[in-house]
């Protein structure tokens, strides 16, 4: 805890560069496969190419190098070439995450065409049963503002105006062809909120903007851990309960995400109760005991969508909107978001695989004979996402800029109020 914040930085860069030759190697393998036994690579933002084609064109930005530059634009290049194959249309498994991928590597009539697509397959509105961030209306709707596309982002969130369902204190919505109303960013109110708020604020929408509020107004309802932490059920009536615990503490369903969420609202109302909201979910994150796995099942994942690298993005954005870039030295206690940082990097480290091949992790399932799962690449729970934040983390912790080369389409980023009058307009 006392190593002096240059030393940190270079360390954790180390492996993240390390974690880039993993990638790079395993690419190359899945390309070797493709070409001798014919089967399809997967191109989703989620667990395959375009997320790990993001991931490596922020360590270009973040190195300079050449050669990850050259093979970003050969796989953007192969990811283009894709999109008439790819029959699924949400952000993270579909279209959409290939299409911000694609605007982002500067593919313009790919992107394009794939939007179209995504267009042309909507029926009354929606994409398929799932009516989420994930899978369904909602990343929809933020993968397409991000690619530019501002009419398709608003027809996509649209529809959850008139889906709607009132309840003792907000909005909830229907988000799979189950009783189970979930309340978190992946699946549930939350992330539907993210995207309400994001394209209600960007287009001057107030009441998409309003609904937004109603949303959260639900899920702040369900607290159970007030008045310093801030704790929701993953769903209600519960959702698989015999496979998921009922709390979570990660960006997909806990916490770690809520606070994301909170910090949007912040940023387009200007309300100091959401950031306050935030502050409790960092408490609760804090004070959880993660990274530790303190029992079988606590704490599994690495990753970014349900494990340790999502949490250390959240504790780097709030270094930089608490202008915190110093070195620690070990004082100011876990709720110190530098400090915590320093903690969720000690932990990446330690848990990292390092060999002649490069780095990379291996998640935990303590019901499968062996526990260690199988490596792997994509952005949600492989070292891509790892990749991302241990790259932000080395810039953050020597006062280098502290931005993402490529912003997520659900990360919110910087400030998105608009000017007074939207609500209500």
């Amino acid at each position: 805890m006392g190593t002096p914040g240059s030393d940190r930085a270079a360390v954790a860069e180390d492996l993240a560069r390390r974690a880039v030759d993993w990638l790079v190697a395993a690419r190359e393998q899945q390309a070797d496969r493709v070409s001798t036994v014919g089967s399809d690579p997967d191109p989703s933002l989620y667990s395959g190419d375009a997320g790990v084609l993001l991931a490596l064109h922020e360590a270009a930005e973040h190195t300079g190098s050449a050669r990850l530059r050259r093979l970003v634009d050969e796989g953007a290049d192969r990811l283009a070439a894709q999109v008439d194959d790819v029959d699924v249309s949400s952000l993270y498994f579909g279209l959409t995450g290939i299409a911000f991928t694609l605007h982002v590597l500067m593919r313009e009539d790919a992107a394009a065409h794939a939007l179209r697509l995504v267009r042309s397959r909507a029926v009354d509105g929606r994409w398929g049963p799932m009516f989420e961030l994930l899978a369904g209306n909602a990343g929809i709707a933020l993968g397409a503002l991000r690619a530019g596309d501002h009419d398709l982002a608003v027809a996509a969130v649209e529809h959850y105006l008139s889906e709607a369902t009132p309840t003792a204190s907000g909005v909830n919505w229907a988000v799979r062809p189950t009783p189970a109303r979930s309340h978190h960013v992946a699946h549930g109110t939350l992330g539907i909120v993210l995207a309400l708020g994001t394209v209600g604020s960007e287009v001057g929408r107030g009441d998409l903007v309003e609904l937004a509020l109603r949303g959260a107004a639900d899920v702040v309802g369900r607290d159970e851990q007030g008045p310093e932490g801030f704790l929701v059920p993953h769903s209600d009536p519960p959702h698989r309960p015999d496979l998921i615990e009922r709390y979570s503490l990660g960006w997909c369903n806990g916490p770690a995400g809520d606070a994301q969420t909170f910090r949007l609202l912040h940023q387009v109302t200007g309300d100091d109760r959401w950031r306050a909201l935030g502050d409790r979910c960092w408490h609760t994150v804090v004070t959880s005991g993660l990274p530790a796995r303190l029992r079988p099942g606590f704490w599994d994942n690495s990753g970014r969508c349900c494990g340790t690298a999502g949490v250390l993005a959240l504790a780097l954005d709030r270094v930089v909107e608490r202008g915190d870039h110093g070195d620690h030295g070990g004082h100011g206690g876990h709720e110190d978001p530098g400090v915590f940082a320093d903690v969720l990097v000690d932990d990446l480290l330690a848990r990292a695989t390092v060999d002649e091949d490069g780095a990379r992790w291996s998640n935990h399932e303590h019901r499968d004979d062996p526990p260690d799962l199988r490596p792997e690449r994509g952005w949600a729970m492989g070292s891509a996402g790892i990749v991302r934040e241990l790259l932000r983390y080395a810039r953050v912790r020597v006062g280098r800029d502290d931005a993402y080369a490529v912003p997520w389409p659900d990360h919110p980023t910087r400030p998105r109020r608009h000017p007074a009058g939207i609500l209500g307009a």
